[in-house]
Parts: structure tokens; sequence; C-alpha cells
């Protein structure tokens, strides 16, 4: 199995097929066996139906995983993990639409240093703005701007140099990543104390921790066409969860309002870290 792709979907149906067909094609072009593990996580908008629909449609290549409630963002992708087989590891939201190329692209950046774990590649809205789809790691200060004025920081991003090659970043989001089966072995799987958010931030620690990097590649893309649950007063149960997550992710890993301690652990570059990529 080449690529295992794991996808978790959450009242997703309007945008479950336009992931899965455009996955599908890309990873068709390898000629090597690959799939892809959807995780239905308790959705009532008619994923369930939609993604019955998906298996049917690719019975050799996508397979669902069914829950009954929604489970957050860990147990579920950790359910796909567990069956995953492929030498690649790849973990996508069921908004992104993936480009012919990208994923072929990004298993190239991974192979070309063994030290490189997370590979992320650049994401846009549908419209053609840019996401704020890396960052430092968080404090106090860094996710209160974050959430409050995400769209004039992403506004203020400097447009990208794919001519520069590929960028260490302390954290990609989770809604594209990718990764070789020795870094899953290694580092593990997610951590079911997250709920929803910030497991993401979590892992990418864990990864550097294990003598990984996290690397962003802004010379490919993909379309996120992001639902932001947690932001805003929308679902205000999913905010308070991403709070408690965002207090357990400082407690577990020593900090809130700074990052060098963090940073000297890591044996990372402050200059380096903070020099992110737009």
């Amino acid at each position: 199995m080449r690529v295992s792709a794991v996808i978790l979907s959450f009242n997703s149906a309007r945008y479950l097929a336009k992931c899965v067909d455009s996955l599908a094609a890309e990873l068709s072009r390898s000629g090597e066996p690959n799939e892809i593990w959807v995780v239905e996580n308790g959705s009532t908008d008619g994923s369930v139906a939609e993604l019955r629909r998906l298996e049917a449609k690719y019975p050799d290549l996508v397979h669902g995983i069914y829950c009954e409630r929604n489970t957050g963002t860990t147990v579920s992708r950790n359910m796909a993990l567990r069956r995953s087989s492929g030498r690649y590891i790849l973990i996508l939201d069921s908004d992104v639409e993936v480009p012919i190329g990208t994923v072929d692209h990004l298993i190239g950046v991974a192979d070309a240093d063994p030290k490189r774990g997370i590979v992320a590649p650049r994401l846009i809205y549908p419209d053609g703005r840019p996401q704020l789809s890396t960052d430092v790691f968080p404090t106090l200060g860094r996710k209160l701007r974050r959430f409050l004025s995400l769209r004039s920081l992403e506004a203020a991003l400097r447009p990208p140099d794919p001519s520069g090659g590929v960028v260490a970043v302390d954290y990609a989001i989770s809604a594209f990543w990718l990764f070789r089966r020795d870094v899953l072995d290694r580092v593990g799987p997610l951590d079911e104390r997250i709920f929803y958010s910030p497991e993401d931030v979590d892992y990418c620690l864990r990864v550097w921790q294990a003598g990984y990097s996290v690397v962003y590649d802004p010379s490919v893309h993909a379309i996120h066409d992001a639902q932001e649950i947690g932001r805003g007063a929308k679902r205000p149960s999913f905010t308070w969860r991403h709070a408690k997550g965002l207090a357990y992710l400082f407690a577990k890993h020593r900090y809130a309002l700074g990052r060098t301690r963090l940073y000297r652990r890591l044996g990372r570059s402050v200059a380096a870290a903070e020099a992110r990529p737009g």
C-alpha cells in the first residue's frame, strides 16, 4: 500500500465528494494500491449517505468508519490510523480539495530528507486568498490574537516564494499533513486527551521532540474551504473544548507565555522559528 489517507467528516455533506473525488484522481496516478479511510463522526446533515455513495463509487479505495457520536479529532483519526497500512500517511480535512500533483510532490519532499517529519503544502481559500496554515507554537497572546483577528493576520501575509524551497515551521494545521510510516511508528498516535484542537500543535511538537522537523512547501497548494467550527459563537461547545485543549497543551509541554525555553528543549533556534513563512 502506497498512501493511506485519513479524512475526518463531521457534517461535511457539501464538501466530502469534492475532497474524495480530487484525492482519488490524484492517487490513481501512481499505479500502486492506495486507501482512503473516511471517519464519519456522528454527522446529522446527510454525510452518512454521501459516504455510502462514495464507498460504492470507489469500492477498492474508500473505506468508511461510522461513529454514532462526535468523538472529536483525535479518537476518530486514530481509528483510521490503526487500520492504515500505507508507506505514507495523509491526514486531510473533508473540506480540502487536492490538486493533481500535490501528493506526489510532497512524497518527494518527505523522501528527500529522512529527518523531515510532517510535510505540508500552502493552503488557500476557494477564492485564492492565502490561509495562515503554519505558525509559531501558540502562546496565550498569540492564540487570542489568532482567534480574534485571523482575517487581518491572513491579509498581512507575504506572497509565497515558490522558488525558495521548503521551510521548517513550528507547526502546520492538520487540514493537510503528509508523513512517512516511520514518523507515525516513532511519534505514535494523536493524543486522545485532546478532543478538538490544538491536537495539531501537540503532534507537531512531538514530531520535533522525536528528532524530525515540520516543513512547509509553498510551491504546491491545496484548496481549503475552512469550516472553522470552533471559531466564534456558532458552536460554543467546540470553543470551550478548544480552550480546554489549549490549557492541556500548555501544561503538558510546560509553557504558556513564552517559547524560549520550549525552543531550547527542542534544540530549535528562536530566530529561525520566528522567521516563519507567509
